[in-house]
C-alpha cells in the first residue's frame, strides 16, 4: 500500500512538474513526451496488477484535475485508459520477465487507450491527425519508457526490492 501511494504521488508530481511529466522532444518539431504513466508500470511490475489499477488510477485523475488541453476533462478520456496500463503491463511482466516488454506494452496501452476515446468521442479528427500523434509520441514515449523502466527495474534488483 505504501508503494502505491508513493508511485500515485510520483505521478502526481510528474503531472504538474513540466520537463519531468512532459519531455520536451525538439528534434521532432517541439513534440513532447510523456513520462506520467511509468509509476505505473513500475507499480505493476514490483507490486502487481491492484497496485498498477490504483497507480494508473490516480494518473488518470490526475489528467482529469488538470485537463489540459480540455478533452482530458472528460474521465473517458483520461482516467479509463489508465487504469489498463498497469493490468497490461502486469500481465505483460509476468508472461515474459522482461521489463522493458511491460515498459512497451504498458505505454502502448496508455496511447492507443487515450487516442482511441478522443477520436472515438470526436475530440479530434481525422483519422490521419490522431495516428500522426500515435506513431510520433508514442514512438517517442515507448522508447523513453523502455529505458527509464529498464534502469529502474536493474537498479531495484541490484537493491533486492
Amino acid at each position: 500500500m505504501a508503494l502505491a501511494g508513493v508511485l500515485g504521488g510520483l505521478s502526481v508530481v510528474l503531472s504538474v512538474t513540466p520537463f519531468l511529466g512532459f519531455i520536451p522532444l525538439p528534434f521532432l518539431g517541439g513534440v513532447s513526451a510523456t513520462t506520467m504513466h511509468i509509476p505505473v508500470i513500475i507499480g505493476a511490475i514490483t507490486a502487481g496488477p491492484f497496485v498498477g489499477l490504483f497507480v494508473g488510477l490516480i494518473f488518470g485523475i490526475s489528467s482529469f484535475l488538470r485537463a489540459t488541453p480540455a478533452f482530458f476533462a472528460d474521465p473517458l478520456v483520461s482516467i479509463l485508459p489508465r487504469i489498463f496500463i498497469g493490468l497490461t503491463a502486469y500481465g505483460t511482466y509476468k508472461l515474459s520477465r522482461s521489463s522493458i516488454l511491460a515498459a512497451i506494452v504498458g505505454t502502448a496501452t496508455n496511447t492507443i487507450g487515450v487516442l482511441t476515446m478522443i477520436y472515438v468521442l470526436g475530440y479530434l479528427r481525422p483519422l490521419s491527425v490522431v495516428l500522426g500523434i500515435a506513431a510520433v509520441n508514442g514512438t517517442a514515449e515507448v522508447i523513453i519508457s523502455a529505458i527509464i523502466v529498464y534502469a529502474i527495474m536493474k537498479l531495484l534488483k541490484k537493491l533486492k526490492f
